[in-house]
C-alpha cells in the first residue's frame, strides 16, 4: 500500500461521523448505560452522520464542492454553518426532552469544536478530523486500553491530514489541542 492509501484508510477510520459514534457508544456501554439511552445514542449519531454525508454528498454531486472534505474556504464555511445548526438541534432537543447532562454534553462539546474552528476560519482551518479523533479518545476515560488504542489512532489520523495535505501541522496541532481540551472538560463536567 503507498503512502497515500494507507493515509486515506486512516483518515477515513477517524472521520468524525465514524470514531466519535463509536467512542461514546463503546464508553456508554461499558458504563452500564441504559438501554433506552443507548438507543438515543445510536439513533442521534446514526442521524447526525446521515445528515452530513447526505449533504456533503449533495453539495459535490452537484458541483458546489470539490471534495467532501471541504477543504476550500468558502466550502468548510458551508459545512461548518451546518454542522453548528445540527448540533445545536441535536442540544436543544435533547435539553427539550429531559435528558440527562452527559447525554447533552456530548454533541454540546461537539458543537464546541466546530464553533471553535468556524471561529478560527479566517486564519486557520483547523483539523476536526484531529479534533474530534482526541476527543473519541477522551469519552473512553478510565478505560486505558481504550483510550490509548484511539489516542494513537488520533496521532495516526493526524499523520494522515498531513498525507494528504488537508492540513498542516499548525492546523493539525490546533485540532488536537481543541479536541483534548473540549475532552477534558467533557470530563470534568460529566464527572461532577
Amino acid at each position: 500500500m503507498t503512502q497515500t492509501r494507507v493515509a486515506r484508510t486512516l483518515s477515513l477510520m477517524g472521520h468524525p461521523a465514524i470514531l466519535t459514534p463509536a467512542a461514546a457508544i463503546v464508553s456508554a456501554m461499558t458504563k452500564n448505560a441504559s438501554t433506552q439511552a443507548l438507543q438515543l445514542l445510536v439513533l442521534v449519531s446514526v442521524c447526525l452522520g446521515v445528515s452530513v454525508t447526505t449533504y456533503s454528498w449533495i453539495q459535490v454531486r452537484t458541483g458546489r464542492w470539490q471534495h467532501v472534505d471541504a477543504s476550500v474556504p468558502q466550502e468548510r464555511r458551508q459545512l461548518h454553518s451546518v454542522l453548528l445548526l445540527l448540533f445545536l438541534g441535536v442540544v436543544a432537543g435533547l435539553w427539550v426532552s429531559g435528558e440527562p447532562l452527559r447525554m447533552i454534553l456530548g454533541p454540546a462539546s461537539c458543537g464546541l469544536m466546530i464553533l471553535f474552528a468556524w471561529l478560527f476560519r479566517r486564519r486557520l482551518k483547523i483539523s476536526l478530523h484531529a479534533s474530534f479523533a482526541i476527543f473519541a479518545a477522551a469519552l473512553l476515560w478510565p478505560d486505558m486500553a481504550s483510550t490509548s488504542a484511539v489516542l494513537l489512532l488520533a496521532l495516526a489520523v493526524s499523520w494522515s491530514r498531513l498525507v494528504l495535505r488537508r492540513h498542516t501541522r499548525q492546523e493539525v496541532v490546533f485540532g488536537l489541542l481543541s479536541g483534548g481540551i473540549t475532552g477534558l472538560a467533557f470530563n470534568l463536567v460529566s464527572s461532577a
